[in-house]
């Protein structure tokens, strides 16, 4: 039966998962040899690897590539719920800002959220608890020349440019911060930082952030309406609360889906990354 190819990898994973998941197979137990495995399903050896990578992947199987067979792994922290983006976000940063080279990409309406979630990391750089050599930071926010889809006017046509105008102000005034306060790292802590802003030709509908490549944190914005104070009187406007909107978290090492959304998601920025020439000025 060897060799005649009756199984796919994703056959042989699927056989092998369901082993595990009824306790055929139990956790920290080996699974057959290579060789047995081939013998069973009559395939070749690479073709069982195949499977057993694709299991490793979704974190069933560990020790995998070690000499000898795989063990069951011990089944992983389920997933957190999502929350709110002023809650998920700052440690999320905060675990990325312990790698030697930090690599955030970002899409959003405006840098609100970033802010105060990066307070902590940078506190504890300034604190001499974290360390990075190198940030990359690069950020897609809404080019000032287009119509956005929110914060709009409830009336429309009424009060239209003092919405656009507001948000415009914010945009600007939180990138500011935002590449101030990481540049400074430059000259108090001789850090390599490098931030840069691009200008999105679309209003995004949802918030997206990528945290060295390795996870992805994404949020549908939540339109509603409410009214906005100001110093010539109130504004009415449909608008979205960032801060409040229920952060998702995709990570590698939690499955092949995650993996899979994390590199879709990374692949999808850098391509839009490239494609956009217009950097943002931020005045």
């Amino acid at each position: 039966m060897k060799g005649s190819g009756r199984h796919t990898p994703q056959q042989i994973a699927d056989t092998l998962r369901e082993r595990i998941r009824a306790g055929v197979l139990r956790v920290g137990e080996r699974l057959p040899t290579q060789a047995d495995l081939a013998e069973e399903f009559g395939v070749e050896r690479g073709t069982v690897r195949q499977a057993l990578r694709v299991l490793h992947e979704d974190g069933l199987l560990s020790n995998v590539s070690k000499g000898s067979p795989p063990r069951v792994a011990e089944p992983g922290p389920a997933r957190e719920e999502p929350q709110p983006t002023m809650v998920a976000l700052a440690p999320r940063l905060t675990d990325a800002f312990a790698a030697p080279h930090v690599r955030i990409d970002a899409v959003c309406l405006t840098a609100q959220s970033l802010i105060p979630a990066l307070g902590e990391p940078l506190r504890l750089i300034h604190d001499g608890r974290l360390r990075p050599e190198r940030i990359d930071v690069r950020i897609l926010l809404p080019s000032r020349d287009i119509n956005l889809a929110f914060p709009v006017s409830v009336d429309a046509g009424s009060d239209e440019d003092a919405v656009h105008q507001r948000w415009l102000a914010m945009r600007n005034a939180q990138g500011q911060v935002l590449q101030y306060n990481l540049q400074a790292l430059r000259g108090t802590h001789d850090i390599d930082v490098h931030v840069a802003f691009r200008a999105l030709p679309f209003t995004p509908p949802a918030k997206l952030y990528l945290l060295n490549g390795a996870e992805a944190l994404y949020a549908y914005y939540m339109v509603t309406r409410r009214a906005e104070p100001t110093e010539s009187g109130t504004l009415e406007m449909y608008d979205t609360l960032g801060s409040e909107s229920l952060l998702f978290s995709f990570e590698k090492r939690t499955g092949r889906r995650d993996a899979a959304f994390v590199e879709q998601s990374q692949k999808w920025f850098d391509a839009l990354w490239e494609t956009i020439t217009t950097d943002l000025t931020l005045s």
